[in-house]
């Protein structure tokens, strides 16, 4: 009797091993509590997702940041609009502003900031290599980029904006140039820990509608806090030199330190930091890489196929 009760309640755990586990191999359950992921089980969820952004192609890669990047101007838009009726009331002004990225991050389009914690993740864990890691920071941010400033060219030269939200629009880029680079860089540097936190916290939620609070509430933080962001700002630095209020040095005298700054904080604030409190048993459990292939070769993002066919004979069996 004992030996079949044991039977049966390890038969239970394998079925519910099964259930609990993303095709990816990743938990869709915490371990403990259902509802609720540990450090390690966000992390394990955050290099499955990785994992399967960094293999992805240059062409899908450099058309979803672009799409990213046209997108952030539902952002420009709605913040302007909301500078024009509460030009002091920053609270109120910046209601609109997280319009952008919830359209953005659920769609789940590759937006820089957004990319630097998980592939980062996945180098640390050694699963990925630098190479790799900057042709995604690299492609998405040029994506982004092109795509803010097509959506800045538009709002310039067109009447889609009333002239007073088009006036309010010249506003950001004013204030960010009047700024130190210093300041500048620090404000940047907090907005990066958000938005990286907005990615692990994001992994930790179970639902659409968890995820949708969470980024409203940090990406309304950015922006009621004076912070900025490196995709935001693009598109306010276009759109400034677009409607001849100034030139190109906004580009190094504001959006430089912006984008330094959102990745420090993504990176030192939010990747090593939680990466170092995680567990660090390898899931899935696949072939590291040496110190050479980690710094000079192109390996990674291929780790996933073997999580699919471990969660495929978890099942079978």
């Amino acid at each position: 009797m004992t030996n079949r009760r044991d039977e049966d309640l390890d038969k239970e755990s394998v079925t519910r091993e099964a259930i609990d586990r993303a095709e990816s191999g990743a938990p869709a359950a915490g371990w403990a509590i259902r509802d609720r992921f540990s450090s390690h089980e966000i992390l394990q969820r955050v290099i499955a997702s990785a994992d399967e952004e960094i293999a992805t192609g240059k062409q899908e890669l450099v058309f979803s940041g672009f799409a990213a990047g046209f997108a952030i101007v539902l952002t420009f838009i709605g913040h302007a609009v909301g500078k024009a009726y509460f030009p002091h009331n920053n609270f109120l002004s910046a209601v609109l502003y997280p319009l952008g990225f919830i359209y953005i991050i659920l769609g789940r389009y590759q937006l820089y900031t957004e990319n630097t914690l998980p592939p980062v993740v996945l180098v640390l864990a050694r699963l990925a290599s630098l190479p790799l890691l900057f042709r995604v920071w690299t492609i998405v941010l040029a994506g982004n980029v092109l795509g803010a400033g097509l959506g800045a060219f538009i709002l310039a030269n067109t009447h889609v904006l009333s002239p007073a939200a088009m006036e309010a629009g010249t506003v950001f880029t004013k204030h960010g140039l009047e700024l130190a680079w210093w300041d500048v860089f620090f404000k940047s540097l907090f907005a990066g820990w958000l938005v990286a936190g907005v990615v692990w916290l994001g992994n930790a939620a179970r639902d659409t509608i968890a995820r949708l609070l969470l980024i409203y509430i940090a990406f309304y933080t950015i922006a009621v806090a004076d912070l900025f962001h490196v995709v935001t700002t693009a598109c306010d630095v276009f759109y400034f030199v677009f409607v001849g209020e100034g030139g190109l040095h906004a580009f190094y005298e504001f959006w430089l330190p912006v984008l330094l700054g959102n990745t420090v904080g993504g990176v030192l604030l939010v990747g090593l930091v939680n990466f170092a409190q995680a567990e660090k048993r390898r899931f899935p459990e696949v072939r590291v890489l040496s110190v050479r292939e980690l710094l000079f070769s192109w390996e990674g993002g291929q780790s996933s196929a073997t999580a699919r066919s471990s969660a495929g004979e978890s099942e079978s069996e």
